[in-house]
C-alpha cells in the first residue's frame, strides 16, 4: 500500500434518478424515502456506501488489500476470526498481557486487507476471544444523507404479471396485481468529507485509495442497474483539496459555494439539463483547490 494521504478533502456529488426508486424505505412499504415535513427526497449514506463497496469489489476483484468487510452472504465473525488466526494469537493469559499491542496489530491487519474498513471504518466487535476483539475503527471518509434539490412526488404504479404463484390461484385467474414505486425525476446532492488526520493515524487510507473512491463515485450506478432503480447516474463530482492535513477553511463554506437551481422557466424538472450547477469560486480561499472530476 502507498503512503497515507496528506491533504484534507471535502466533496459534493450530484446524482439523479429517472422513473426509479433510489432508496426504498422499509418502514413505508418500500416507497422512496422522503422528508415528510418538506417533501424532499432522501438517500441514506448507507445506500451510497453499499454502491461504492460493490464497485470496488468488481473493479479490484481478488486484488490483495481490496477485500470488502461488509458484504452480503458472509458473516462478520468469519472475517474477524481471520485476524486472530493470521496473527496466531495465543491463550487468554497472553492476550491480556499484550492487549494494547495486539489491538494495534489486529486493527492494522483489518485495515490493510479491507478497503471499506480503511475508507469508512467499522465496528468489529462481533467475534470475541477472551477479552479481545477486533475493535472499532473510525474511517477517514464520511458521507452525509443525500437530499433532493427539489421536492419529489413519489408515484405508486400498478403492474400485472401473468406468472401465478400457486396452482389453486392459476385455476381462478390469469394474472396477478402488484405495485411499483418510482420517482419520475429527482436530482440529489450529497456532501462528504475525507480526513487526512484519521488516514495517517488510524487506517492508512492512501492516494491510491482516494483515486479509487472518486472512480467508484463516478461509476457506482453503472454497476448497480436494476428495474426497480430505474435510470440512475452520477452527474457531478466536485472535490475540494486543502493544502494541509487540517485545512484552513470550514467545510460548510465550501459546500455553500456550490449551488443547484432550476433553469429559468422550468417548473417541473424532468432531466438533469433542467438544472444549472454553479461553483462560486470567489468565496473559496486560494489555498483550497477545486476540481470537477465529472
Amino acid at each position: 500500500m502507498s503512503e497515507a494521504i496528506k491533504n484534507r478533502y471535502e466533496f459534493t456529488i450530484f446524482f439523479d434518478v429517472e422513473n426509479g426508486n433510489p432508496n426504498g424505505d422499509p418502514d413505508s412499504g418500500g416507497m422512496p424515502r422522503i422528508d415528510p415535513e418538506t417533501g424532499y427526497g432522501i438517500v441514506t449514506d448507507v445506500c451510497l456506501k453499499r454502491k461504492i463497496r460493490n464497485y470496488v469489489e468488481i473493479a479490484k476483484e481478488k486484488e490483495p488489500g481490496y477485500r470488502i468487510y461488509i458484504k452480503e452472504g458472509i458473516s462478520l465473525n468469519k472475517k474477524d476470526k481471520e485476524a486472530y488466526e493470521f496473527l496466531k494469537i495465543g491463550d487468554e493469559k497472553e492476550i491480556k498481557s499484550k492487549k494494547d499491542e495486539l489491538d494495534v496489530k489486529i486493527r492494522d491487519f483489518m485495515c490493510s486487507n479491507y478497503y471499506d474498513i480503511r475508507t469508512f471504518g467499522a465496528v468489529m466487535t462481533t467475534f470475541v476471544k477472551a477479552s479481545l476483539n477486533c475493535g472499532q475503527v473510525r474511517g477517514p471518509v464520511q458521507l452525509g444523507f443525500a437530499r433532493s434539490v427539489d421536492r419529489i412526488l413519489p408515484q405508486e404504479i400498478s403492474i400485472t404479471r401473468v406468472a401465478i404463484t400457486t396452482e389453486a390461484d392459476a385455476e381462478k385467474k390469469n394474472n396477478e396485481m402488484g405495485r411499483k414505486y418510482i420517482v419520475p425525476y429527482g436530482l440529489y446532492r450529497c456532501d462528504g468529507y475525507v480526513s487526512a488526520n484519521l488516514a495517517r493515524k488510524t487506517t492508512g487510507f492512501s492516494e491510491d485509495d482516494l483515486n479509487l473512491l472518486w472512480e467508484a463515485m463516478v461509476n457506482m450506478f453503472d454497476t448497480d442497474h436494476s428495474a426497480a432503480r430505474g435510470k440512475m447516474a452520477t452527474r457531478k463530482l466536485i472535490v475540494f483539496k486543502h493544502d494541509s492535513e487540517l485545512g484552513t477553511c470550514p467545510a460548510y463554506k465550501l459546500f455553500e459555494a456550490v449551488s443547484a437551481k432550476r433553469k429559468e422557466g422550468i417548473e417541473v424538472p424532468r432531466n438533469f439539463y433542467d438544472y444549472e450547477i454553479k461553483i462560486n469560486k470567489e468565496t473559496i480561499p486560494s489555498d483550497v483547490e477545486v476540481t470537477e472530476i465529472i
